[in-house]
């Protein structure tokens, strides 16, 4: 059983730990998380930001050189939904991040869909759908949502 001392952690426990460590807003949010040939991908990525990044020293990398020009500190995470699938792998996550834009004092929040495959305990496959109009808007001067 995954609450057990020494048990293997699944889909949901791993995202309960990411939600965490989003909190914590630290350069090494997945470090402990993602598995060495983890796939993280955001379909919906800016111009300029890769879409796809394969594997977790990549990842890590891509990540640190990113969260300093991200203007925001993440205040809250709200799961509002888990959806299993018939894979005990994968689960399926919408949630809601609110943060602060550290550049105005602005306070927004975003909604996201995350797809998520854990195995013995670490991520395999993250895949982030991120409303990236709510979070343009969020870090406008303006700040309105």
């Amino acid at each position: 059983m995954a609450g057990q001392p020494g048990a293997v952690l699944g889909p949901r426990e791993v995202f309960a730990r990411m939600m965490q460590q989003w909190l914590g807003n630290g350069a090494d949010v997945m470090d402990s998380l993602l598995a060495d040939d983890a796939v993280v991908e955001a379909p919906f990525a800016p111009p300029g930001k890769p879409r796809r990044i394969e594997g977790r020293e990549e990842f890590l990398a891509f990540a640190r050189a990113e969260r300093p020009s991200l203007p925001v500190r993440i205040e809250e995470c709200q799961e509002t939904a888990v959806h299993e699938t018939a894979d005990p792998e994968v689960i399926v996550v919408e949630y809601e991040l609110t943060g602060t834009a550290t550049t105005t004092g602005h306070r927004a929040s975003a909604p996201f869909i995350g797809v998520l495959r854990v195995r013995d305990g670490k991520i395999m496959a993250w895949r982030e759908y991120q409303d990236t109009a709510a979070i343009a808007r969020a870090l406008s001067p303006e700040g309105s949502l």
